[in-house]
């Protein structure tokens, strides 16, 4: 991809590519989850896919390939979706792209006691510095983990911020996926 660094690690190639990939069709979009595969294997393993994938071009595709699932039902919370989850040996790892709202440190402060889920989301979504913000994690099952954050406000592949432990409770579920 022509915004990803190629001195990055395989693992934040992915992610990046991902949320290239998922940038590219807009904002207010469902959660997406992907199979991190290893593209010299798939190569090797499932010629016919990589061609599909336009990965038989002759030139040597390191680290992985993600493969979008289907559809991730909008009818179940999503931790107990992942919970349903069970993905087969060729699965290097997998990743997610999910839209949430969320609050600067300084306004955690300010949250009024006694709210439940909904109202919460509720005060959260009127709250005057809310952020949106897309993230999408990785995991490996070797345990290794990347994250990239993009803020709708600053929507730019110049702008994405990543690194390992951005989203330490979305990166434990999905990591949960191979156990």
């Amino acid at each position: 991809m022509s915004n990803t660094p190629m001195a990055a690690s395989p693992l934040t190639r992915a992610v990046l590519e991902i949320d290239e990939y998922v940038s590219g069709l807009g904002w207010d979009r469902p959660a997406r989850l992907f199979a991190l595969v290893d593209t010299a294997r798939l190569r090797t393993q499932e010629p016919g896919l990589a061609s599909q994938l336009g990965l038989d071009d002759g030139v040597e595709h390191a680290g992985f390939t993600p493969i979008e699932q289907e559809e991730i039902p909008a009818d179940k919370p999503l931790d107990e979706f992942l919970g349903t989850i069970a993905w087969p040996d060729a699965v290097a790892g997998c990743a997610l792209t999910v839209e949430r709202l969320m609050l600067p440190p300084s306004a955690e402060a300010s949250v009024p006691d006694g709210l439940g889920e909904a109202q919460l989301a509720k005060w959260v979504a009127e709250h005057p510095d809310r952020q949106e913000v897309r993230m999408t994690v990785a995991v490996l099952r070797d345990g290794a983990r990347e994250s990239a954050l993009r803020l709708r406000e600053k929507d730019s592949p110049t702008e994405v911020l990543t690194g390992s432990d951005l989203v330490p409770g979305l990166a434990e579920a999905l990591a949960a996926t191979f156990a």
